[in-house]
């Protein structure tokens, strides 16, 4: 279990850092007010209808960082800060949850599948560690202990495909985002520059995560395979 326990300091400490860097990143960008002066509210209800989307809200919701698409009552929900003021870093946040209702309405695979494994991914979540814990406690010599773990390494391994399906799904939002900015002349060179620099931050939270939770995986699984060995 040592090896498990060093696994879970780097990930939190890589994770920490990284936030600390979204941040800041977000804090400086929010100084960069847009020339043009519009909200993140109305920079994103623009890229919608510039996309002809006119099914989709725009609504303000609590909280910091809070910002995403709602793909079952087709919302954009934009944190009390994104949604009201006037800089890049709104800006940028706005436009990328409009790449996601944009990925929606133009069926973007990776986005449908997400979607289709959340419900599993719901249940996974919940078990897979619980499964994990019990495995353990009952002991890797038992076969049913062996049985209790396997199962919950393999939802975890559930829970690990999804945040690689995660990945592209929230790179192409963003490409969508920085794209649609640069064409539309919605932002000036240095504020391009700057939401792309914020885009890129929140990116590494999602590859972070990812990476993270494939190498909890990777560990469970050796556990198995040397539980197996054993056996043998």
């Amino acid at each position: 279990m040592f090896g498990y326990y060093i696994i879970i300091g780097i990930i939190a400490l890589v994770s920490s850092a990284v936030s600390s860097s979204l941040k800041r990143k977000f804090k400086k960008y929010s100084k960069l007010h847009l020339r043009n002066g519009m909200s993140g509210a109305e920079i994103a209800q623009k890229m919608l209808d510039d996309h002809g989307i006119y099914d989709v809200k725009v609504i303000s919701t609590p909280g910091r960082l809070t910002d995403h698409y709602n793909p079952r009552d087709k919302t954009v929900n934009l944190s009390e800060v994104v949604y009201h003021e006037r800089n890049a870093a709104a800006a940028a946040v706005a436009a990328h949850e409009v790449g996601h209702a944009i990925q929606h309405a133009r069926a973007y695979k990776w986005l449908t599948m997400r979607s289709n494994i959340v419900p599993l991914v719901g249940i996974a979540s919940k078990f897979s560690n619980v499964l994990i814990m019990a495995g353990l406690v009952l002991g890797l010599s038992s076969s049913f202990g062996y049985t209790i773990l396997s199962a919950g390494v393999g939802l975890f391994g559930v829970t690990t495909l999804f945040s690689f399906i995660t990945l592209p799904v929230e790179y192409d939002a963003s490409n969508r985002a920085l794209a649609w900015l640069k064409n539309k002349n919605m932002v000036s060179r240095e504020e391009l520059a700057g939401a792309q620099d914020a885009l890129k931050a929140a990116a590494r939270t999602y590859l972070v995560a990812a990476i993270g939770s494939l190498a909890m995986l990777l560990y469970w699984v050796m556990q198995l395979m040397a539980a197996q060995s054993r056996d043998d």
